[in-house]
């Protein structure tokens, strides 16, 4: 289970739909589907009950938010804290299927705008 995963639940916690978490989140409702299944199977239960109309926290799935918002507090803290404040990073992430148009248009993003020492490109 990683952070984003856990990320991930939050979000679809908060907006009670798989749908619209991924909306908010910028990816693929089956990614995200595919995420959450991924922890409920390393964890050993639902989080999620899922109905036509959206998603509800199980009696599990209440604890395990409580304790991931926690770890997700804490790694923001300490990041904040402790991170590279010398030095503002800009990122610029792109998600998409690969297809050639996407591709060449990005490579002429990266080109025309290039990329200081500071950018992290993903």
């Amino acid at each position: 289970m990683t952070l984003q995963q856990l990320r991930y639940l939050i979000a679809v916690a908060e907006k009670g739909s798989i749908t619209e978490a991924a909306k908010s989140l910028f990816i693929s409702q089956p990614s995200l589907s595919n995420a959450i299944r991924e922890v409920e199977q390393s964890i050993g239960f639902r989080i999620f009950n899922r109905h036509r109309t959206g998603v509800t926290l199980t009696a599990k799935g209440v604890d395990f938010l409580g304790h991931a918002h926690q770890v997700v507090w804490q790694m923001d803290a300490l990041e904040s804290k402790y991170g590279d404040s010398q030095e503002t990073r800009q990122r610029f992430c792109v998600s998409t299927q690969h297809y050639t148009f996407t591709a060449n248009a990005f490579v002429e993003l990266v080109k025309d705008r290039g990329t200081g020492d500071n950018t992290i490109v993903c």
